[in-house]
């Protein structure tokens, strides 16, 4: 059975760093995208960025980037998320997803994933 398990969420200062962990089992990791995503109440899911787990390949959303920065593990079948310089508007849920495809800008949409963890709060106070 394929399973992602999000960690690391948690409660945080404005301008603070969290680290966020997806692990995976139940696949062959290295032929997968990890993707992570966020959702705030009364917003949609966005996406945040993705890793390509065979070659490395990263994809951020505009606004994330420079800030979140997306890193993996294969030895532990884990992606890990850097969030430095958090601000109160990245309170969300956090949501790991894989799908079974090579690494793609598409791997920030919602429909192009096949699995889905059951996600991590993390919380932005100012």
């Amino acid at each position: 059975e394929v399973q992602l398990v999000e960690s690391g969420g948690g409660l945080v200062q404005a301008g603070g760093s969290l680290r966020l962990s997806c692990t995976a089992s139940g696949f062959t990791f290295d032929d997968y995208t990890i993707g992570w995503f966020r959702q705030a109440p009364g917003k949609e899911r966005e996406g945040v960025s993705c890793i390509s787990s065979s070659d490395g390949s990263t994809y951020y959303a505009d606004s994330m980037k420079g800030r979140f920065s997306i890193s993996s593990d294969n030895a532990k079948n884990t992606v890990y998320l850097q969030m430095n310089s958090l601000k109160p508007e990245d309170t969300a849920v956090y949501y790991c997803a894989a799908s079974y495809a090579d690494g793609s800008s598409w791997c920030l949409m919602e429909s192009w994933h096949n699995y889905w963890g059951q996600g991590t709060q993390v919380t932005v106070s100012s």
